[in-house]
């Protein structure tokens, strides 16, 4: 009876941390759809986008998933850093020393995936490489920010686009540095979501009338990137003709301005529908997914490290992608997935590389010793 007590109680307290404030339901639930929609665009084989075919309809899964994470690593940082009242002085100098440090450990998990020969373009190096970027907009408030995002977003595909056109990139030595600094989700543009996350991480993300607006005016930028896709000739043959075709579309993974425009408002909008969900009786209905997403660098590490080993047990080698859809991986590697970060949610708490990460960097980062006392570590 005591033991049972005992494990109620254990329960109740790590249900406190994953449901209870500071922690918000909504943007748990967008990372796990952003870990979901990354799994999918990995080990699904999609056909093009066709509204009248709702078997293409997954295909929102390409390049948005991972554009929704990019710009959710904004949202962390703008909360971890005083959230609507930015750190000032001393303490932002912590907390910049500390993004500092995770965005080196990210890097480094993000080599040791690539090492594996798992065949995706792994984005933690990019994601490492952002963080560090967010280190001088930390004290910037929202109108700032979306402004200086939206600059971002519309000027920096012109002379990106010219960057990958230069023929290193084709090249042995090219192809490794592309791998070392994510190059597949090139920094220089996807700044500009970062940028846009913070300022969202900059408000009150517990009104219901913030939500509201993320979620119209992402909508409405969706809509706008997308429709001029759609009535200007932008496409693939249009991007192979000139510099301002390629910078002028909305494919997927072009970074052109036309994606920015249309992936960036779709990941403001999901974002803004998910605390808007998440403030009703269906966050209970999203618990797993919201499980997943409180454990977002977990999540994605394992399913890479679990096709790693997969692969290479039953195919012999990691790098024969068509061979490893072929075994049908993606319902059972993504239920596995939510069921045991559900699990670990309600039985031991915060995801295991989350929790390394933050225990190393508060370590390395210590708040000043107070008088007749020991530095308290942050949390």
């Amino acid at each position: 009876m005591a033991a049972a007590a005992g494990l109620t109680g254990w329960i109740r307290s790590r249900w406190r941390r994953f449901d209870a404030p500071p922690r918000l339901a909504g943007i748990d639930l967008a990372r796990g759809l952003a870990v979901i929609g990354m799994i999918a665009a990995h080990l699904l084989v999609i056909d093009a986008f066709d509204p009248g075919d709702p078997a293409t309809w997954i295909d929102v899964a390409n390049g948005r998933s991972s554009i929704l994470f990019a710009t959710l690593a904004g949202v962390s940082i703008a909360l971890v850093t005083g959230g609507q009242r930015p750190f000032r002085g001393a303490r932002r100098a912590r907390a910049s020393a500390r993004i500092a440090l995770r965005a080196l450990l990210l890097w480094a998990i993000g080599l040791m995936l690539v090492a594996t020969g798992v065949p995706v373009y792994v984005i933690l190096p990019a994601y490492a490489i952002l963080f560090l970027l967010s280190l001088p907009f930390l004290g910037m408030r929202p109108p700032a920010l979306f402004l200086l995002a939206a600059v971002v977003g519309v000027v920096m595909p012109f002379p990106q686009a010219l960057w990958d056109a230069a023929p290193f990139w084709s090249t042995p030595d090219g192809l490794t540095v592309a791998a070392l600094i994510g190059w597949q989700y090139p920094f220089p543009v996807w700044i500009a979501f970062l940028l846009a996350g913070m300022a969202i991480g900059r408000t009150d993300l517990r009104s219901p009338r913030t939500a509201a607006l993320l979620l119209a005016a992402g909508a409405a930028l969706a809509a706008l990137g997308y429709a001029l896709a759609a009535v200007s000739g932008a496409g693939v043959v249009a991007e192979s003709q000139s510099i301002l075709g390629a910078v002028w579309t909305a494919r997927a993974h072009s970074s052109g301005v036309l994606e920015v425009v249309g992936s960036g408002g779709f990941a403001i909008a999901v974002i803004g529908l998910c605390l808007l969900v998440c403030a009703t009786a269906l966050r209970w209905v999203a618990v797993p997914l919201r499980a997943v997403g409180s454990m977002p660098l977990t999540a994605y590490v394992v399913q890479l490290v679990a096709w790693a080993v997969v692969a290479a047990s039953v195919l012999g080698a990691t790098g024969d992608l068509s061979g490893f859809r072929a075994l049908d991986p993606f319902w059972p590697m993504t239920l596995a997935l939510i069921l045991a970060c559900t699990a670990w949610t309600l039985l031991i708490g915060r995801g295991p590389l989350e929790a390394v990460i933050a225990r190393l960097s508060t370590w390395a980062v210590r708040e000043p010793a107070r008088a007749g006392g020991v530095g308290r570590l942050e949390g």
